[in-house]
């Protein structure tokens, strides 16, 4: 089940420590662009909990750009719930939400480092393009942004 949930709570805030760990483990300084819980919580964030039989397996958020134009952010799956699934249910539900809310375009940034291939690979999968950098992001050596355009062709999890 994947439903709305707040990131400041014990559980979900120690995953998204794991998260963060790993992402400042494998990323050169200044190139992490994971959000903390603080990030999580701005109103212009959906932070969404998958679970399976009320263990949390992964999280991920969506963030308003602007009115047609939305990101992802803090896509992560717990390492027990690795190859099941979970991230593409996570994902299909951020775009579902993405189509319902009316965006046009959804985008997001992650790592080149080889541990991110597999967000690559499943961003790809999913219809995902690589695009030039948007907001606050920059060309650079270890990030690669990505952009979904929605229509009903390509409208995911619904």
């Amino acid at each position: 089940m994947i439903a709305e949930e707040d990131p400041r709570t014990p559980e979900v805030a120690a995953l998204l420590g794991r998260h963060l760990r790993f992402a400042g483990e494998v990323t050169p300084e200044g190139h992490v662009h994971a959000l903390d819980v603080d990030g999580l919580v701005d109103p212009a964030v959906t932070f969404f909990a998958a679970r399976d039989d009320g263990a949390l397996v992964g999280v991920g958020a969506l963030r308003a750009l602007d009115p047609s134009h939305g990101e992802i952010k803090s896509m992560h799956t717990a390492v027990e719930a690795r190859r099941s699934g979970v991230g593409r249910a996570v994902l299909d539900h951020l775009l579902a939400t993405a189509w319902a809310r009316g965006y046009e375009r959804v985008s997001l940034e992650t790592g080149t480092m080889d541990a991110f291939a597999p967000a690559r690979d499943l961003y790809t999968a999913a219809g995902f393009t690589m695009c030039a950098p948007f907001g606050d992001y920059t060309t650079n050596p270890h990030s690669v942004c990505m952009t979904l355009t929605l229509t009903a062709d390509r409208r995911r999890g619904g």
